[in-house]
């Protein structure tokens, strides 16, 4: 799993007009190639009547997956930039659409191929490009009289915490950053002066800020 990796945070939807042109970027967060595909499908079936449906999708955390579609556009005019866009912005797991109505005028290839650049950032800019973190899931149970300084010390350290499990001991679930697991379970152990029980949990993805 990587450490950390751009994409969006949700679906988006933007719209530009270049030269009386509707060009609608859309964005979605995705999984699959099948979730991709899926996706493209729904705002063909949305727009319809629309003049182009161009998209680009990439999937993987090594970008394995790279698929894109000029619908009709002069070939490398559309699909092309938009999928040069994904991967200039460094996003993974993300599926764009921009949908074109034409406005009569023509743009001519270089005039295309700024539009639907534009529109795939126009969709990026709706979807809220985000950063996800990797973390592990470090669960820490000890005596209530520990409770106090072990507390005050995650703060210090700015440790993300999940749930608090209050029974016969206290159960804490500490989320450090994954690559960073080992050294916090050292040093906790240290700061109770072993008398802490450490288990790992799941590895989980985090917004990064939030």
């Amino acid at each position: 799993m990587l450490e950390r990796y751009k994409t969006v945070r949700a679906a988006g939807v933007k719209e530009i007009v270049i030269r009386k042109s509707r060009f609608i970027g859309h964005i979605m967060p995705v999984e699959t190639e099948e979730d991709a595909v899926a996706f493209i499908e729904d705002i063909k079936k949305k727009h319809w009547n629309a003049t182009h449906n161009c998209s680009a999708y990439m999937i993987g955390e090594r970008d394995e997956i790279q698929k894109q579609s000029d619908d009709g556009e002069p070939s490398g005019t559309a699909g092309k930039p938009i999928l040069e866009v994904i991967r200039n912005q460094e996003l993974k797991n993300v599926a764009i659409v921009v949908t074109r109505y034409f406005g009569g005028i023509m743009l001519g290839a270089g005039g295309l191929i700024r539009a639907y650049t534009d529109g795939a950032v126009a969709a990026i800019e709706a979807g809220e490009p985000i950063t996800r973190v990797l973390h592990r899931e470090i669960f820490v149970e000890l005596d209530y009289t520990w409770l106090g300084k072990v507390e005050n010390a995650l703060r210090g350290r700015g440790i993300r915490m999940g749930e608090t499990v209050f029974a016969d001991k206290v159960t804490l679930t500490c989320l450090p950053l994954d690559g960073e697991a080992e050294n916090f379970k050292a040093w906790m152990v240290d700061l109770t002066q072993g008398q802490s029980s450490i288990t790992e949990g799941e590895r989980l993805y985090f917004i990064e800020g939030e």
